[in-house]
């Protein structure tokens, strides 16, 4: 595979590395320490110059593919998006890439919806109209309708011009930036024609409702919502690139949560509480233990974090759960230790343990149960 970088290794292609260091919207992605620029945890790809840089996460031993199928494998998973074994295949052989294959699988899924009609609601609008629609204005008709023969009302509009369509239409049109192929994405922009286009806050959207009545488009929406959040346009007067990044912090602890919590169904994921001015989250809080994930590489005691330490202590003592388990991903050798924090009747188990994340079956369900039965097997 050409163009692969992996995860804090150097950039030694200098006409990227330059393109980085003159590219604001990238600086928090890398780090530049005097004239070596390095990746950090973010994992996806970079479009530059009409070039495709994977960067990726090293946990099959620098074989390109294996990792690439693990990444997708794991924001498959993570995410719940539902690519086939051609679609997985496609950018393994770079004739797609990640973004591409999502955007596609968007796109597809919307209009396959779309075709069994658009999603309606009951609008609220006010207008001068030449007939009596809905309630009378009394105080908008004597502002404006003093010397015309109009009626200002209010009335309600089943319509199609809604929050949710102004939120697909505005993601339809942004996320042709990133793809050659165009045409799915045209087809839903059609349909979308007696809708108002807005643009859109992504960090507001999600307060969008689902009812029974829109509840088929929620797929389509949670998908558009990652794309929209992940892809970084990288545009100015003669160039055009982006780039489509996961900080892989967040997609293991999605990625272990989800399976934990499809193991126990009781698990609390990411669970916030108030003890006093004190407030905790654990990424993941059984009947017996709290699991918290650390996207780090570790090779021994020595590399775990007093920080670290504290925060297992924290929440043992005041979730009344003396068992806590800090979980990394395997880099060179397995851990697992086992310390106590504290004494006397403050004590807290801890565990330290690493999850292997290589595995290649012949497919993403095969992967996927064999890493289920290693988080299964992590207290043993």
């Amino acid at each position: 595979m050409q163009n692969t970088i992996y995860e804090y290794e150097s950039i030694s292609n200098e006409e990227l590395k330059n393109h980085i260091i003159n590219t604001t919207e990238l600086h928090k992605y890398f780090t530049l320490d005097w004239k070596d620029l390095k990746t950090k945890q973010y994992c996806g790809i970079l479009n530059f110059n009409d070039q495709d840089f994977h960067i990726l996460p090293k946990i099959a031993n620098h074989n390109d593919e294996k990792n690439l199928n693990i990444f997708i494998y794991m924001l498959m998973y993570a995410y719940d998006v539902k690519l086939s074994n051609e679609q997985i295949a496609s950018c393994a052989n770079e004739e797609h890439t990640i973004l591409e294959v999502f955007v596609q699988m968007f796109a597809n899924g919307l209009l396959q919806e779309l075709k069994k009609g658009m999603y309606k609601k009951y609008i609220t609008e006010q207008d001068n109209l030449n007939v009596l629609k809905g309630k009378y204005l009394i105080n908008e008709n004597i502002k404006y309708n003093f010397t015309k023969n109009k009626i200002y009302c209010e009335y309600d509009e089943f319509s199609e011009n809604n929050s949710l369509n102004q939120f697909f239409l505005y993601a339809v049109k942004y996320l042709q930036k990133f793809v050659k192929d165009k045409k799915l994405l045209k087809q839903c922009e059609l349909v979308f024609d007696e809708v108002e286009y807005k643009s859109v806050d992504i960090n507001r959207v999600e307060t969008l409702n689902f009812n029974r009545l829109n509840v088929r488009f929620k797929t389509s929406f949670e998908i558009a919502l990652l794309l929209l959040k992940q892809s970084i346009p990288l545009f100015n007067q003669d160039k055009k690139s982006f780039a489509f990044l996961f900080d892989m912090n967040i997609l293991f602890e999605k990625f272990i949560a989800r399976m934990v919590k499809e193991l126990d169904s009781n698990a609390k994921i990411q669970n916030q509480d108030n003890f006093g001015d004190l407030t905790l989250k654990p990424d993941i809080i059984l009947k017996n233990q709290i699991i918290d994930t650390k996207y780090k590489r570790i090779k021994s005691i020595e590399d775990i974090k007093q920080s670290d330490k504290l925060q297992a202590f924290a929440y043992g003592v005041n979730y009344g759960v003396y068992n806590v388990m800090l979980l990394y991903p395997k880099h060179l050798d397995e851990v697992k230790y086992d310390l106590v924090l504290g004494k006397d009747d403050k004590k807290v188990q801890l565990k330290i343990r690493s999850i292997d994340l290589n595995f290649m079956g012949n497919d993403y369900k095969e992967y996927i149960d064999e890493i289920r039965k290693r988080v299964e097997s992590l207290n043993g």
